[in-house]
């Protein structure tokens, strides 16, 4: 019996569907985290540490790669592969953060993702080598002055003359510990071990970052319950706070002790809100007691206190001004006593001013003005540099005053108006870092954003990451360069609201939409998201 064709099949065919791929246990157990974007920024951090052994703020004599097979990574060519590799990392670590950001807006990804994307980010950097900075070899030579006799409020590093100070930056070899009594005493901690492993720099430096790693775990403690008493959203927060390039490479990478200031500042703001007013004060006094400027804060909690007391405002003011006097005098005259050195470190408050460079807005004015005068006369330089430095303090205790007094009523408002005197602080000060924008960020991140600020953010992250070179030294006056990198940052923050804003994509016609990936050229106004 012949077989018979099949009659023809009119509709269409439908086939069963293919089974959606299951997402691995441990994969939706970290959040989902996108795994390009893990991936890309993972790949970033590998380059920035392999770089960092070559370009980097390296050892003067490096007890592994000095007169070894590996030496010439540390000169000439091999410097040279390893300054790109650094910057290649750099490129592709914003890449990976600004695509994090699309799915961020867009609500794609939740807090735990952007969490877990953040940790893989930052893992490589707990070996790196410094970078973009020296300051960790300041921080050892610091802690060692007290063990071997000296007051690091009346000497600076120089006087060891021993491979610490040979590391230390030439600025800072005969500057005093700029540092509270609490710093001090964590210096001597890990100068200690430094000292126990036969001064072996690599432990150092390692041990350094470890130490400042609980400021960092303290902002994602609080970071989740200050962000709703603040109005913001958890994943946008960590997006800013915790997963920016400039905490992945600048605040670890770096080695920085704001890191520990940072998370101080959180923990003692989330407290506060709770209504623990004693352990709120006593929190950013310690981180008072290691850099000087989380004092700022203290008024604004001083007024979340105040709030919650009976009576007129007067009278609540200066019940809660103060009990707050109170555990500022008791916790810091403890650090004080315990670090054993005085309040000699006040005097040194002023050795970061030595540094003159036109990121600070003042110092900039200074310079600008200089300039201008010096075309048609030939003049003095630092007159004009002072000058604009007192009117930068006059502007900054305008606007502490007036921030202050608009977050009277306490509660959330007073926090989200000390990150703005904290940031204003960063901006005005006689010397401005790339990492002191820290301070008042690390609040401002729990707060309403819209994209377009978010996109200024992204700007302004990826512009200072890169003004200082790799080694630690200066780029502010390298024109050119600086003109680069503010290109790149520009793109950087115009591809968070549109992907491929250069229309390299074949057939693309029109910015796609970051939040929902339709075209859409229209306008529309920012949203708090």
């Amino acid at each position: 019996m012949s077989a018979q064709p099949s009659p023809p099949i009119d509709g269409p065919v439908s086939l069963p569907e293919a089974p959606a791929p299951v997402a691995p246990r441990w994969h939706a157990r970290f959040g989902g985290p996108p795994r390009r974007t893990v991936l890309l920024g993972l790949t970033g951090s590998v380059l920035l540490v392999l770089g960092g052994f070559g370009a980097g703020g390296i050892l003067v004599r490096d007890p592994v790669l000095t007169n070894s097979a590996l030496g010439f990574w540390r000169y000439g060519h091999g410097r040279e592969v390893a300054t790109a590799l650094v910057y290649l990392g750099v490129g592709l670590l914003v890449w990976a953060w600004v695509q994090l950001g699309r799915d961020v807006l867009a609500s794609r990804v939740s807090g735990r993702a952007v969490l877990s994307t953040a940790a893989v980010w930052l893992a490589p950097m707990l070996v790196a080598p410094p970078l973009f900075t020296r300051d960790v070899f300041s921080y050892l030579a610091q802690g060692t002055l007290p063990l071997r006799g000296h007051d690091p409020y009346q000497v600076g590093p120089d006087v060891l003359g021993d491979v610490l100070s040979e590391n230390v930056h030439y600025f800072w070899q005969e500057t005093p510990a700029p540092y509270g009594p609490l710093f001090i005493l964590l210096a001597q901690g890990m100068a200690w071990l430094f000292s126990a492993t036969g001064q072996n720099m690599i432990v150092g430096v390692v041990g350094w970052r470890l130490l400042l790693l609980p400021g960092l775990l303290l902002v994602v403690w609080a970071l989740p319950e200050l962000t709703r008493r603040l109005g913001g959203r958890v994943p946008v927060a960590l997006w800013i706070a915790v997963a920016n390039p400039v905490t992945v490479i600048h605040m670890v990478g770096g080695i920085h002790n704001d890191l520990l200031v940072v998370g101080l500042l959180a923990a003692g703001s989330l407290f506060a809100l709770r209504g623990r007013h004693v352990t709120a004060i006593a929190i950013v006094t310690s981180a008072m007691a290691v850099k000087a400027t989380a004092g700022v804060a203290l008024p604004f909690l001083v007024l979340v206190w105040a709030a919650r007391l009976p009576g007129s405002f007067r009278v609540r003011l200066a019940k809660a001004t103060a009990a707050g006097l109170g555990v500022f005098g008791v916790v810091f005259a403890f650090w004080t006593f315990v670090a054993g050195f005085g309040v000699g470190w006040l005097p040194a408050l002023s050795a970061p001013s030595m540094i003159v460079n036109w990121l600070s807005m003042p110092t900039g004015v200074g310079e600008l003005a200089f300039t201008a005068v010096n075309l048609v006369a030939e003049v003095d330089k630092q007159p004009f540099v002072n000058v604009a430095r007192i009117l930068g303090a006059s502007v900054l205790l305008v606007i502490a005053v007036w921030q202050w007094w608009a977050a009277r009523d306490g509660g959330p408002d007073a926090v989200r108006q000390a990150g703005v005197v904290l940031l204003a602080v960063a901006v005005l000060s006689p010397t401005m870092l790339p990492w002191y924008l820290s301070w008042g960020m690390v609040l401002l991140a729990m707060t309403a954003w819209t994209p377009r600020g978010l996109a200024y953010v992204v700007f302004g992250s990826v512009w200072l990451l890169i003004v200082y070179y790799p080694d630690g030294e200066t780029a502010l006056y390298n024109w050119p360069y600086l003109a680069v990198c503010a290109l790149l940052a520009g793109l950087a923050a115009v591809s968070l609201l549109r992907p491929d804003p250069l229309h390299l994509a074949a057939g693309a016609r029109g910015p796609r939409s970051a939040v929902t990936g339709a075209r859409d050229d229209r306008r529309r106004r920012p949203r708090p998201l």
